[in-house]
């Protein structure tokens, strides 16, 4: 519990020494913005639920958190995101990028003061690497054969053509059962009607 206090209070007390500078960005914001996008819609703009609870209890499993407590949670790391997100942009827009990546996120953790989650961030992504690299392996295994894609496709023709004419011997083999089947039947039955006549 102590640790979300502390965390909490990080936070709470960032984000009230920072009221001002936000007050004037989203003044910014707004006169950037199109006039079709209307002030509620920033509002409604927020982390889901279920996610803030569930991170809520792996940090804290034995402890009961109340609503209001789960609401502000919620309410600081919206505004955090927002916070950041919008230093982000600031610094990508200074430098003529279209595209907000890592390292503008990370500049911008160093200038709101929040430089001491770098470290964590910096892991993050690069197990984020990790993943989408390992992910990207895995599609280009059939690559990684060394064996040429015509040569992947003409061996599985022929394994279709080996499987087809498996398949006609064993059809083959079962017709030829039921031949004999009813070859047999014909001849026991005209066995026992010539019985029948003697």
């Amino acid at each position: 519990m102590y640790v979300l206090q502390r965390c909490l209070l990080s936070i709470t007390n960032s984000i009230n020494q920072q009221e001002s500078w936000i007050s004037d960005k989203r003044k910014k914001q707004g006169e950037m913005a199109s006039a079709a996008t209307s002030p509620t819609e920033d509002d409604e703009l927020t982390l889901p639920r279920a996610s803030i609870n569930k991170i809520i209890k792996e940090i804290l499993p034995h402890v009961r958190v109340a609503n209001e407590s789960r609401e502000l949670i919620l309410n600081c790391c919206t505004e955090f995101i927002h916070l950041v997100s919008s230093e982000a942009n600031e610094i990508c827009n200074q430098q003529q990028k279209k595209t907000i990546n890592a390292e503008h996120i990370l500049q911008a953790l160093e200038k709101l003061g929040f430089g001491d989650y770098s470290v964590e961030a910096e892991a993050v992504l690069r197990d984020c690497k990790a993943v989408a690299a390992k992910r990207r392996r895995q599609s280009t295994r059939l690559e990684n054969l060394g064996i040429p894609e015509e040569e992947l496709l003409r061996q599985q023709q022929e394994l279709f053509a080996k499987a087809r004419e498996e398949q006609a011997v064993a059809e083959q083999q079962q017709w030829q059962q039921l031949q004999a089947v009813a070859k047999m039947a014909s001849i026991l039955q005209s066995d026992s009607e010539q019985e029948d006549y003697s």
